[in-house]
């Protein structure tokens, strides 16, 4: 035969050996790594191990070997055909650079995942960073593939990356963003995965469940996912609820509405029937002693009541909602309470109750909140006092069974 077909023949053989050698010693390493990777899991008790198997590490890893020995005999092989020689070294040395990087982003995703697991850091922004290191890591390899394939050096591509700098900016706009986001919010503490946060411009009202180097995932209460950049926390204004999570109680500030009309000085029928109610019979008492004492030193007139000191409807119930709120078994005693007038208003005049439940779930804070109003909302016409409400005027209708009401 003649020297070309010999040439071929000889290329095809040795090629099918070397192929099968691979084969042949990847299959066995990876069974070495995976038989070692099984005892080492077993033996160990951290869990970054389990990760690494479950990411592939070890497969990947059990490639290396076969990978370099094609480098080496290839160009072997090769050696009577030049331009597939230069053609297979370019592309085994592009198959190790993206094999590289593939047990680069295999690694770092298994720490990722590892350290979510512990307890200091499973609130922390780690994607961010890890994002950030992979996208490092992949740039560099893309610049290594054409450096292989120009047969340049990678240092020329850096030179014309400082070139065309701005359209690298404009390219990556949103991960630097992002990445500097994730910094700040890492450092100042700002936002925790599993915070319950309020983004009114994002419609967010939930809990975070990731933050990434681009997005900030918030499940909201009704189950529905809201994605917000994460340059946006730093650029705008939320509300972090952790801060209520961590402390001793959840606020209650909500306002009854008092009619003003309703609002008078109380005789002493009125005291005498309102001293029947406990929590607030003490009060009457000492009031009394102080008002009739301040009034007889002063001798003023008490033929009306707009002489001198006297008490109030209004007055009355607001120490009322002050001792019932001391004595609720739901309301945080230590933490600030208090029954609060309010600036008249033209829907009349609000008596506000500032306190904090002791329960901080929200089912239970409601519940909270609503036993308190309906009591109060109960006890109001014992002091002689009314809720503001809009007139509303009752129009009878043809049919009996129907009415319209117009306001």
């Amino acid at each position: 035969m003649s020297e070309q077909v010999a040439a071929y023949i000889n290329l095809i053989l040795l090629l099918a050996v070397l192929l099968f050698v691979a084969a042949l010693l990847d299959f066995m390493i990876w069974k070495i790594l995976r038989g070692f990777s099984v005892r080492l899991a077993r033996q160990t008790k951290t869990n970054f191990d389990n990760y690494l198997v479950a990411h592939k590490v070890p497969r990947f890893l059990a490639r290396v070997i076969p990978l370099m020995m094609l480098v080496e005999f290839v160009p072997l092989i090769f050696s009577d055909f030049p331009f597939w020689e230069s053609f297979m070294q370019k592309l085994l040395r592009v198959s190790v650079v993206i094999l590289t990087l593939i047990i680069v982003k295999s690694i770092f995703r298994s720490i990722n995942d590892h350290i979510k697991t512990l307890p200091r850091f499973k609130d922390k922004p780690v994607d961010s960073y890890v994002q950030v290191f992979i996208i490092f890591a992949w740039l560099l390899g893309i610049l290594t593939i054409f450096a292989i394939v120009t047969e340049t050096t990678v240092w020329a591509y850096f030179t014309a990356l400082g070139a065309a700098s701005a359209v690298i900016l404009l390219i990556f706009k949103d991960s630097i963003l992002g990445f500097v986001a994730s910094i700040q919010v890492s450092i100042n503490d700002m936002v925790r995965i599993g915070d319950w946060i309020t983004f009114q411009k994002y419609g967010a009202d939930g809990d975070v469940t990731e933050i990434t180097l681009a997005t900030v995932k918030v499940q909201n209460f009704d189950k529905t996912i809201t994605t917000i950049p994460t340059y946006a926390l730093i650029s705008d204004s939320f509300k972090n609820w952790r801060g209520m999570e961590t402390s001793g109680g959840r606020r209650i500030k909500r306002s009854l509405a008092i009619c003003q009309k309703s609002i008078r000085f109380l005789t002493e029928e009125d005291l005498k029937v309102l001293r029947k109610i406990q929590l607030i019979e003490p009060y009457i008492e000492q009031r009394e002693k102080q008002i009739a004492e301040f009034n007889k030193k002063h001798q003023f007139n008490r033929e009306i009541p707009i002489n001198g000191r006297n008490m109030t409807n209004f007055g009355v119930f607001r120490e009322y909602t002050t001792q019932y709120l001391k004595n609720h078994p739901g309301v945080n005693q230590k933490m600030t309470l208090m029954v609060r007038q309010l600036s008249p208003t033209p829907q009349g005049i609000p008596l506000e109750i500032y306190a904090f439940s002791s329960d901080k779930r929200w089912a239970n804070y409601e519940n909270v909140m609503s036993d308190i109003f309906d009591h109060l909302l109960a006890a109001i016409p014992y002091f002689d006092l009314k809720i503001f409400e809009y007139p509303t005027t009752f129009i009878a209708s043809p049919n009996p069974e129907q009415e319209v009401v117009s306001k």
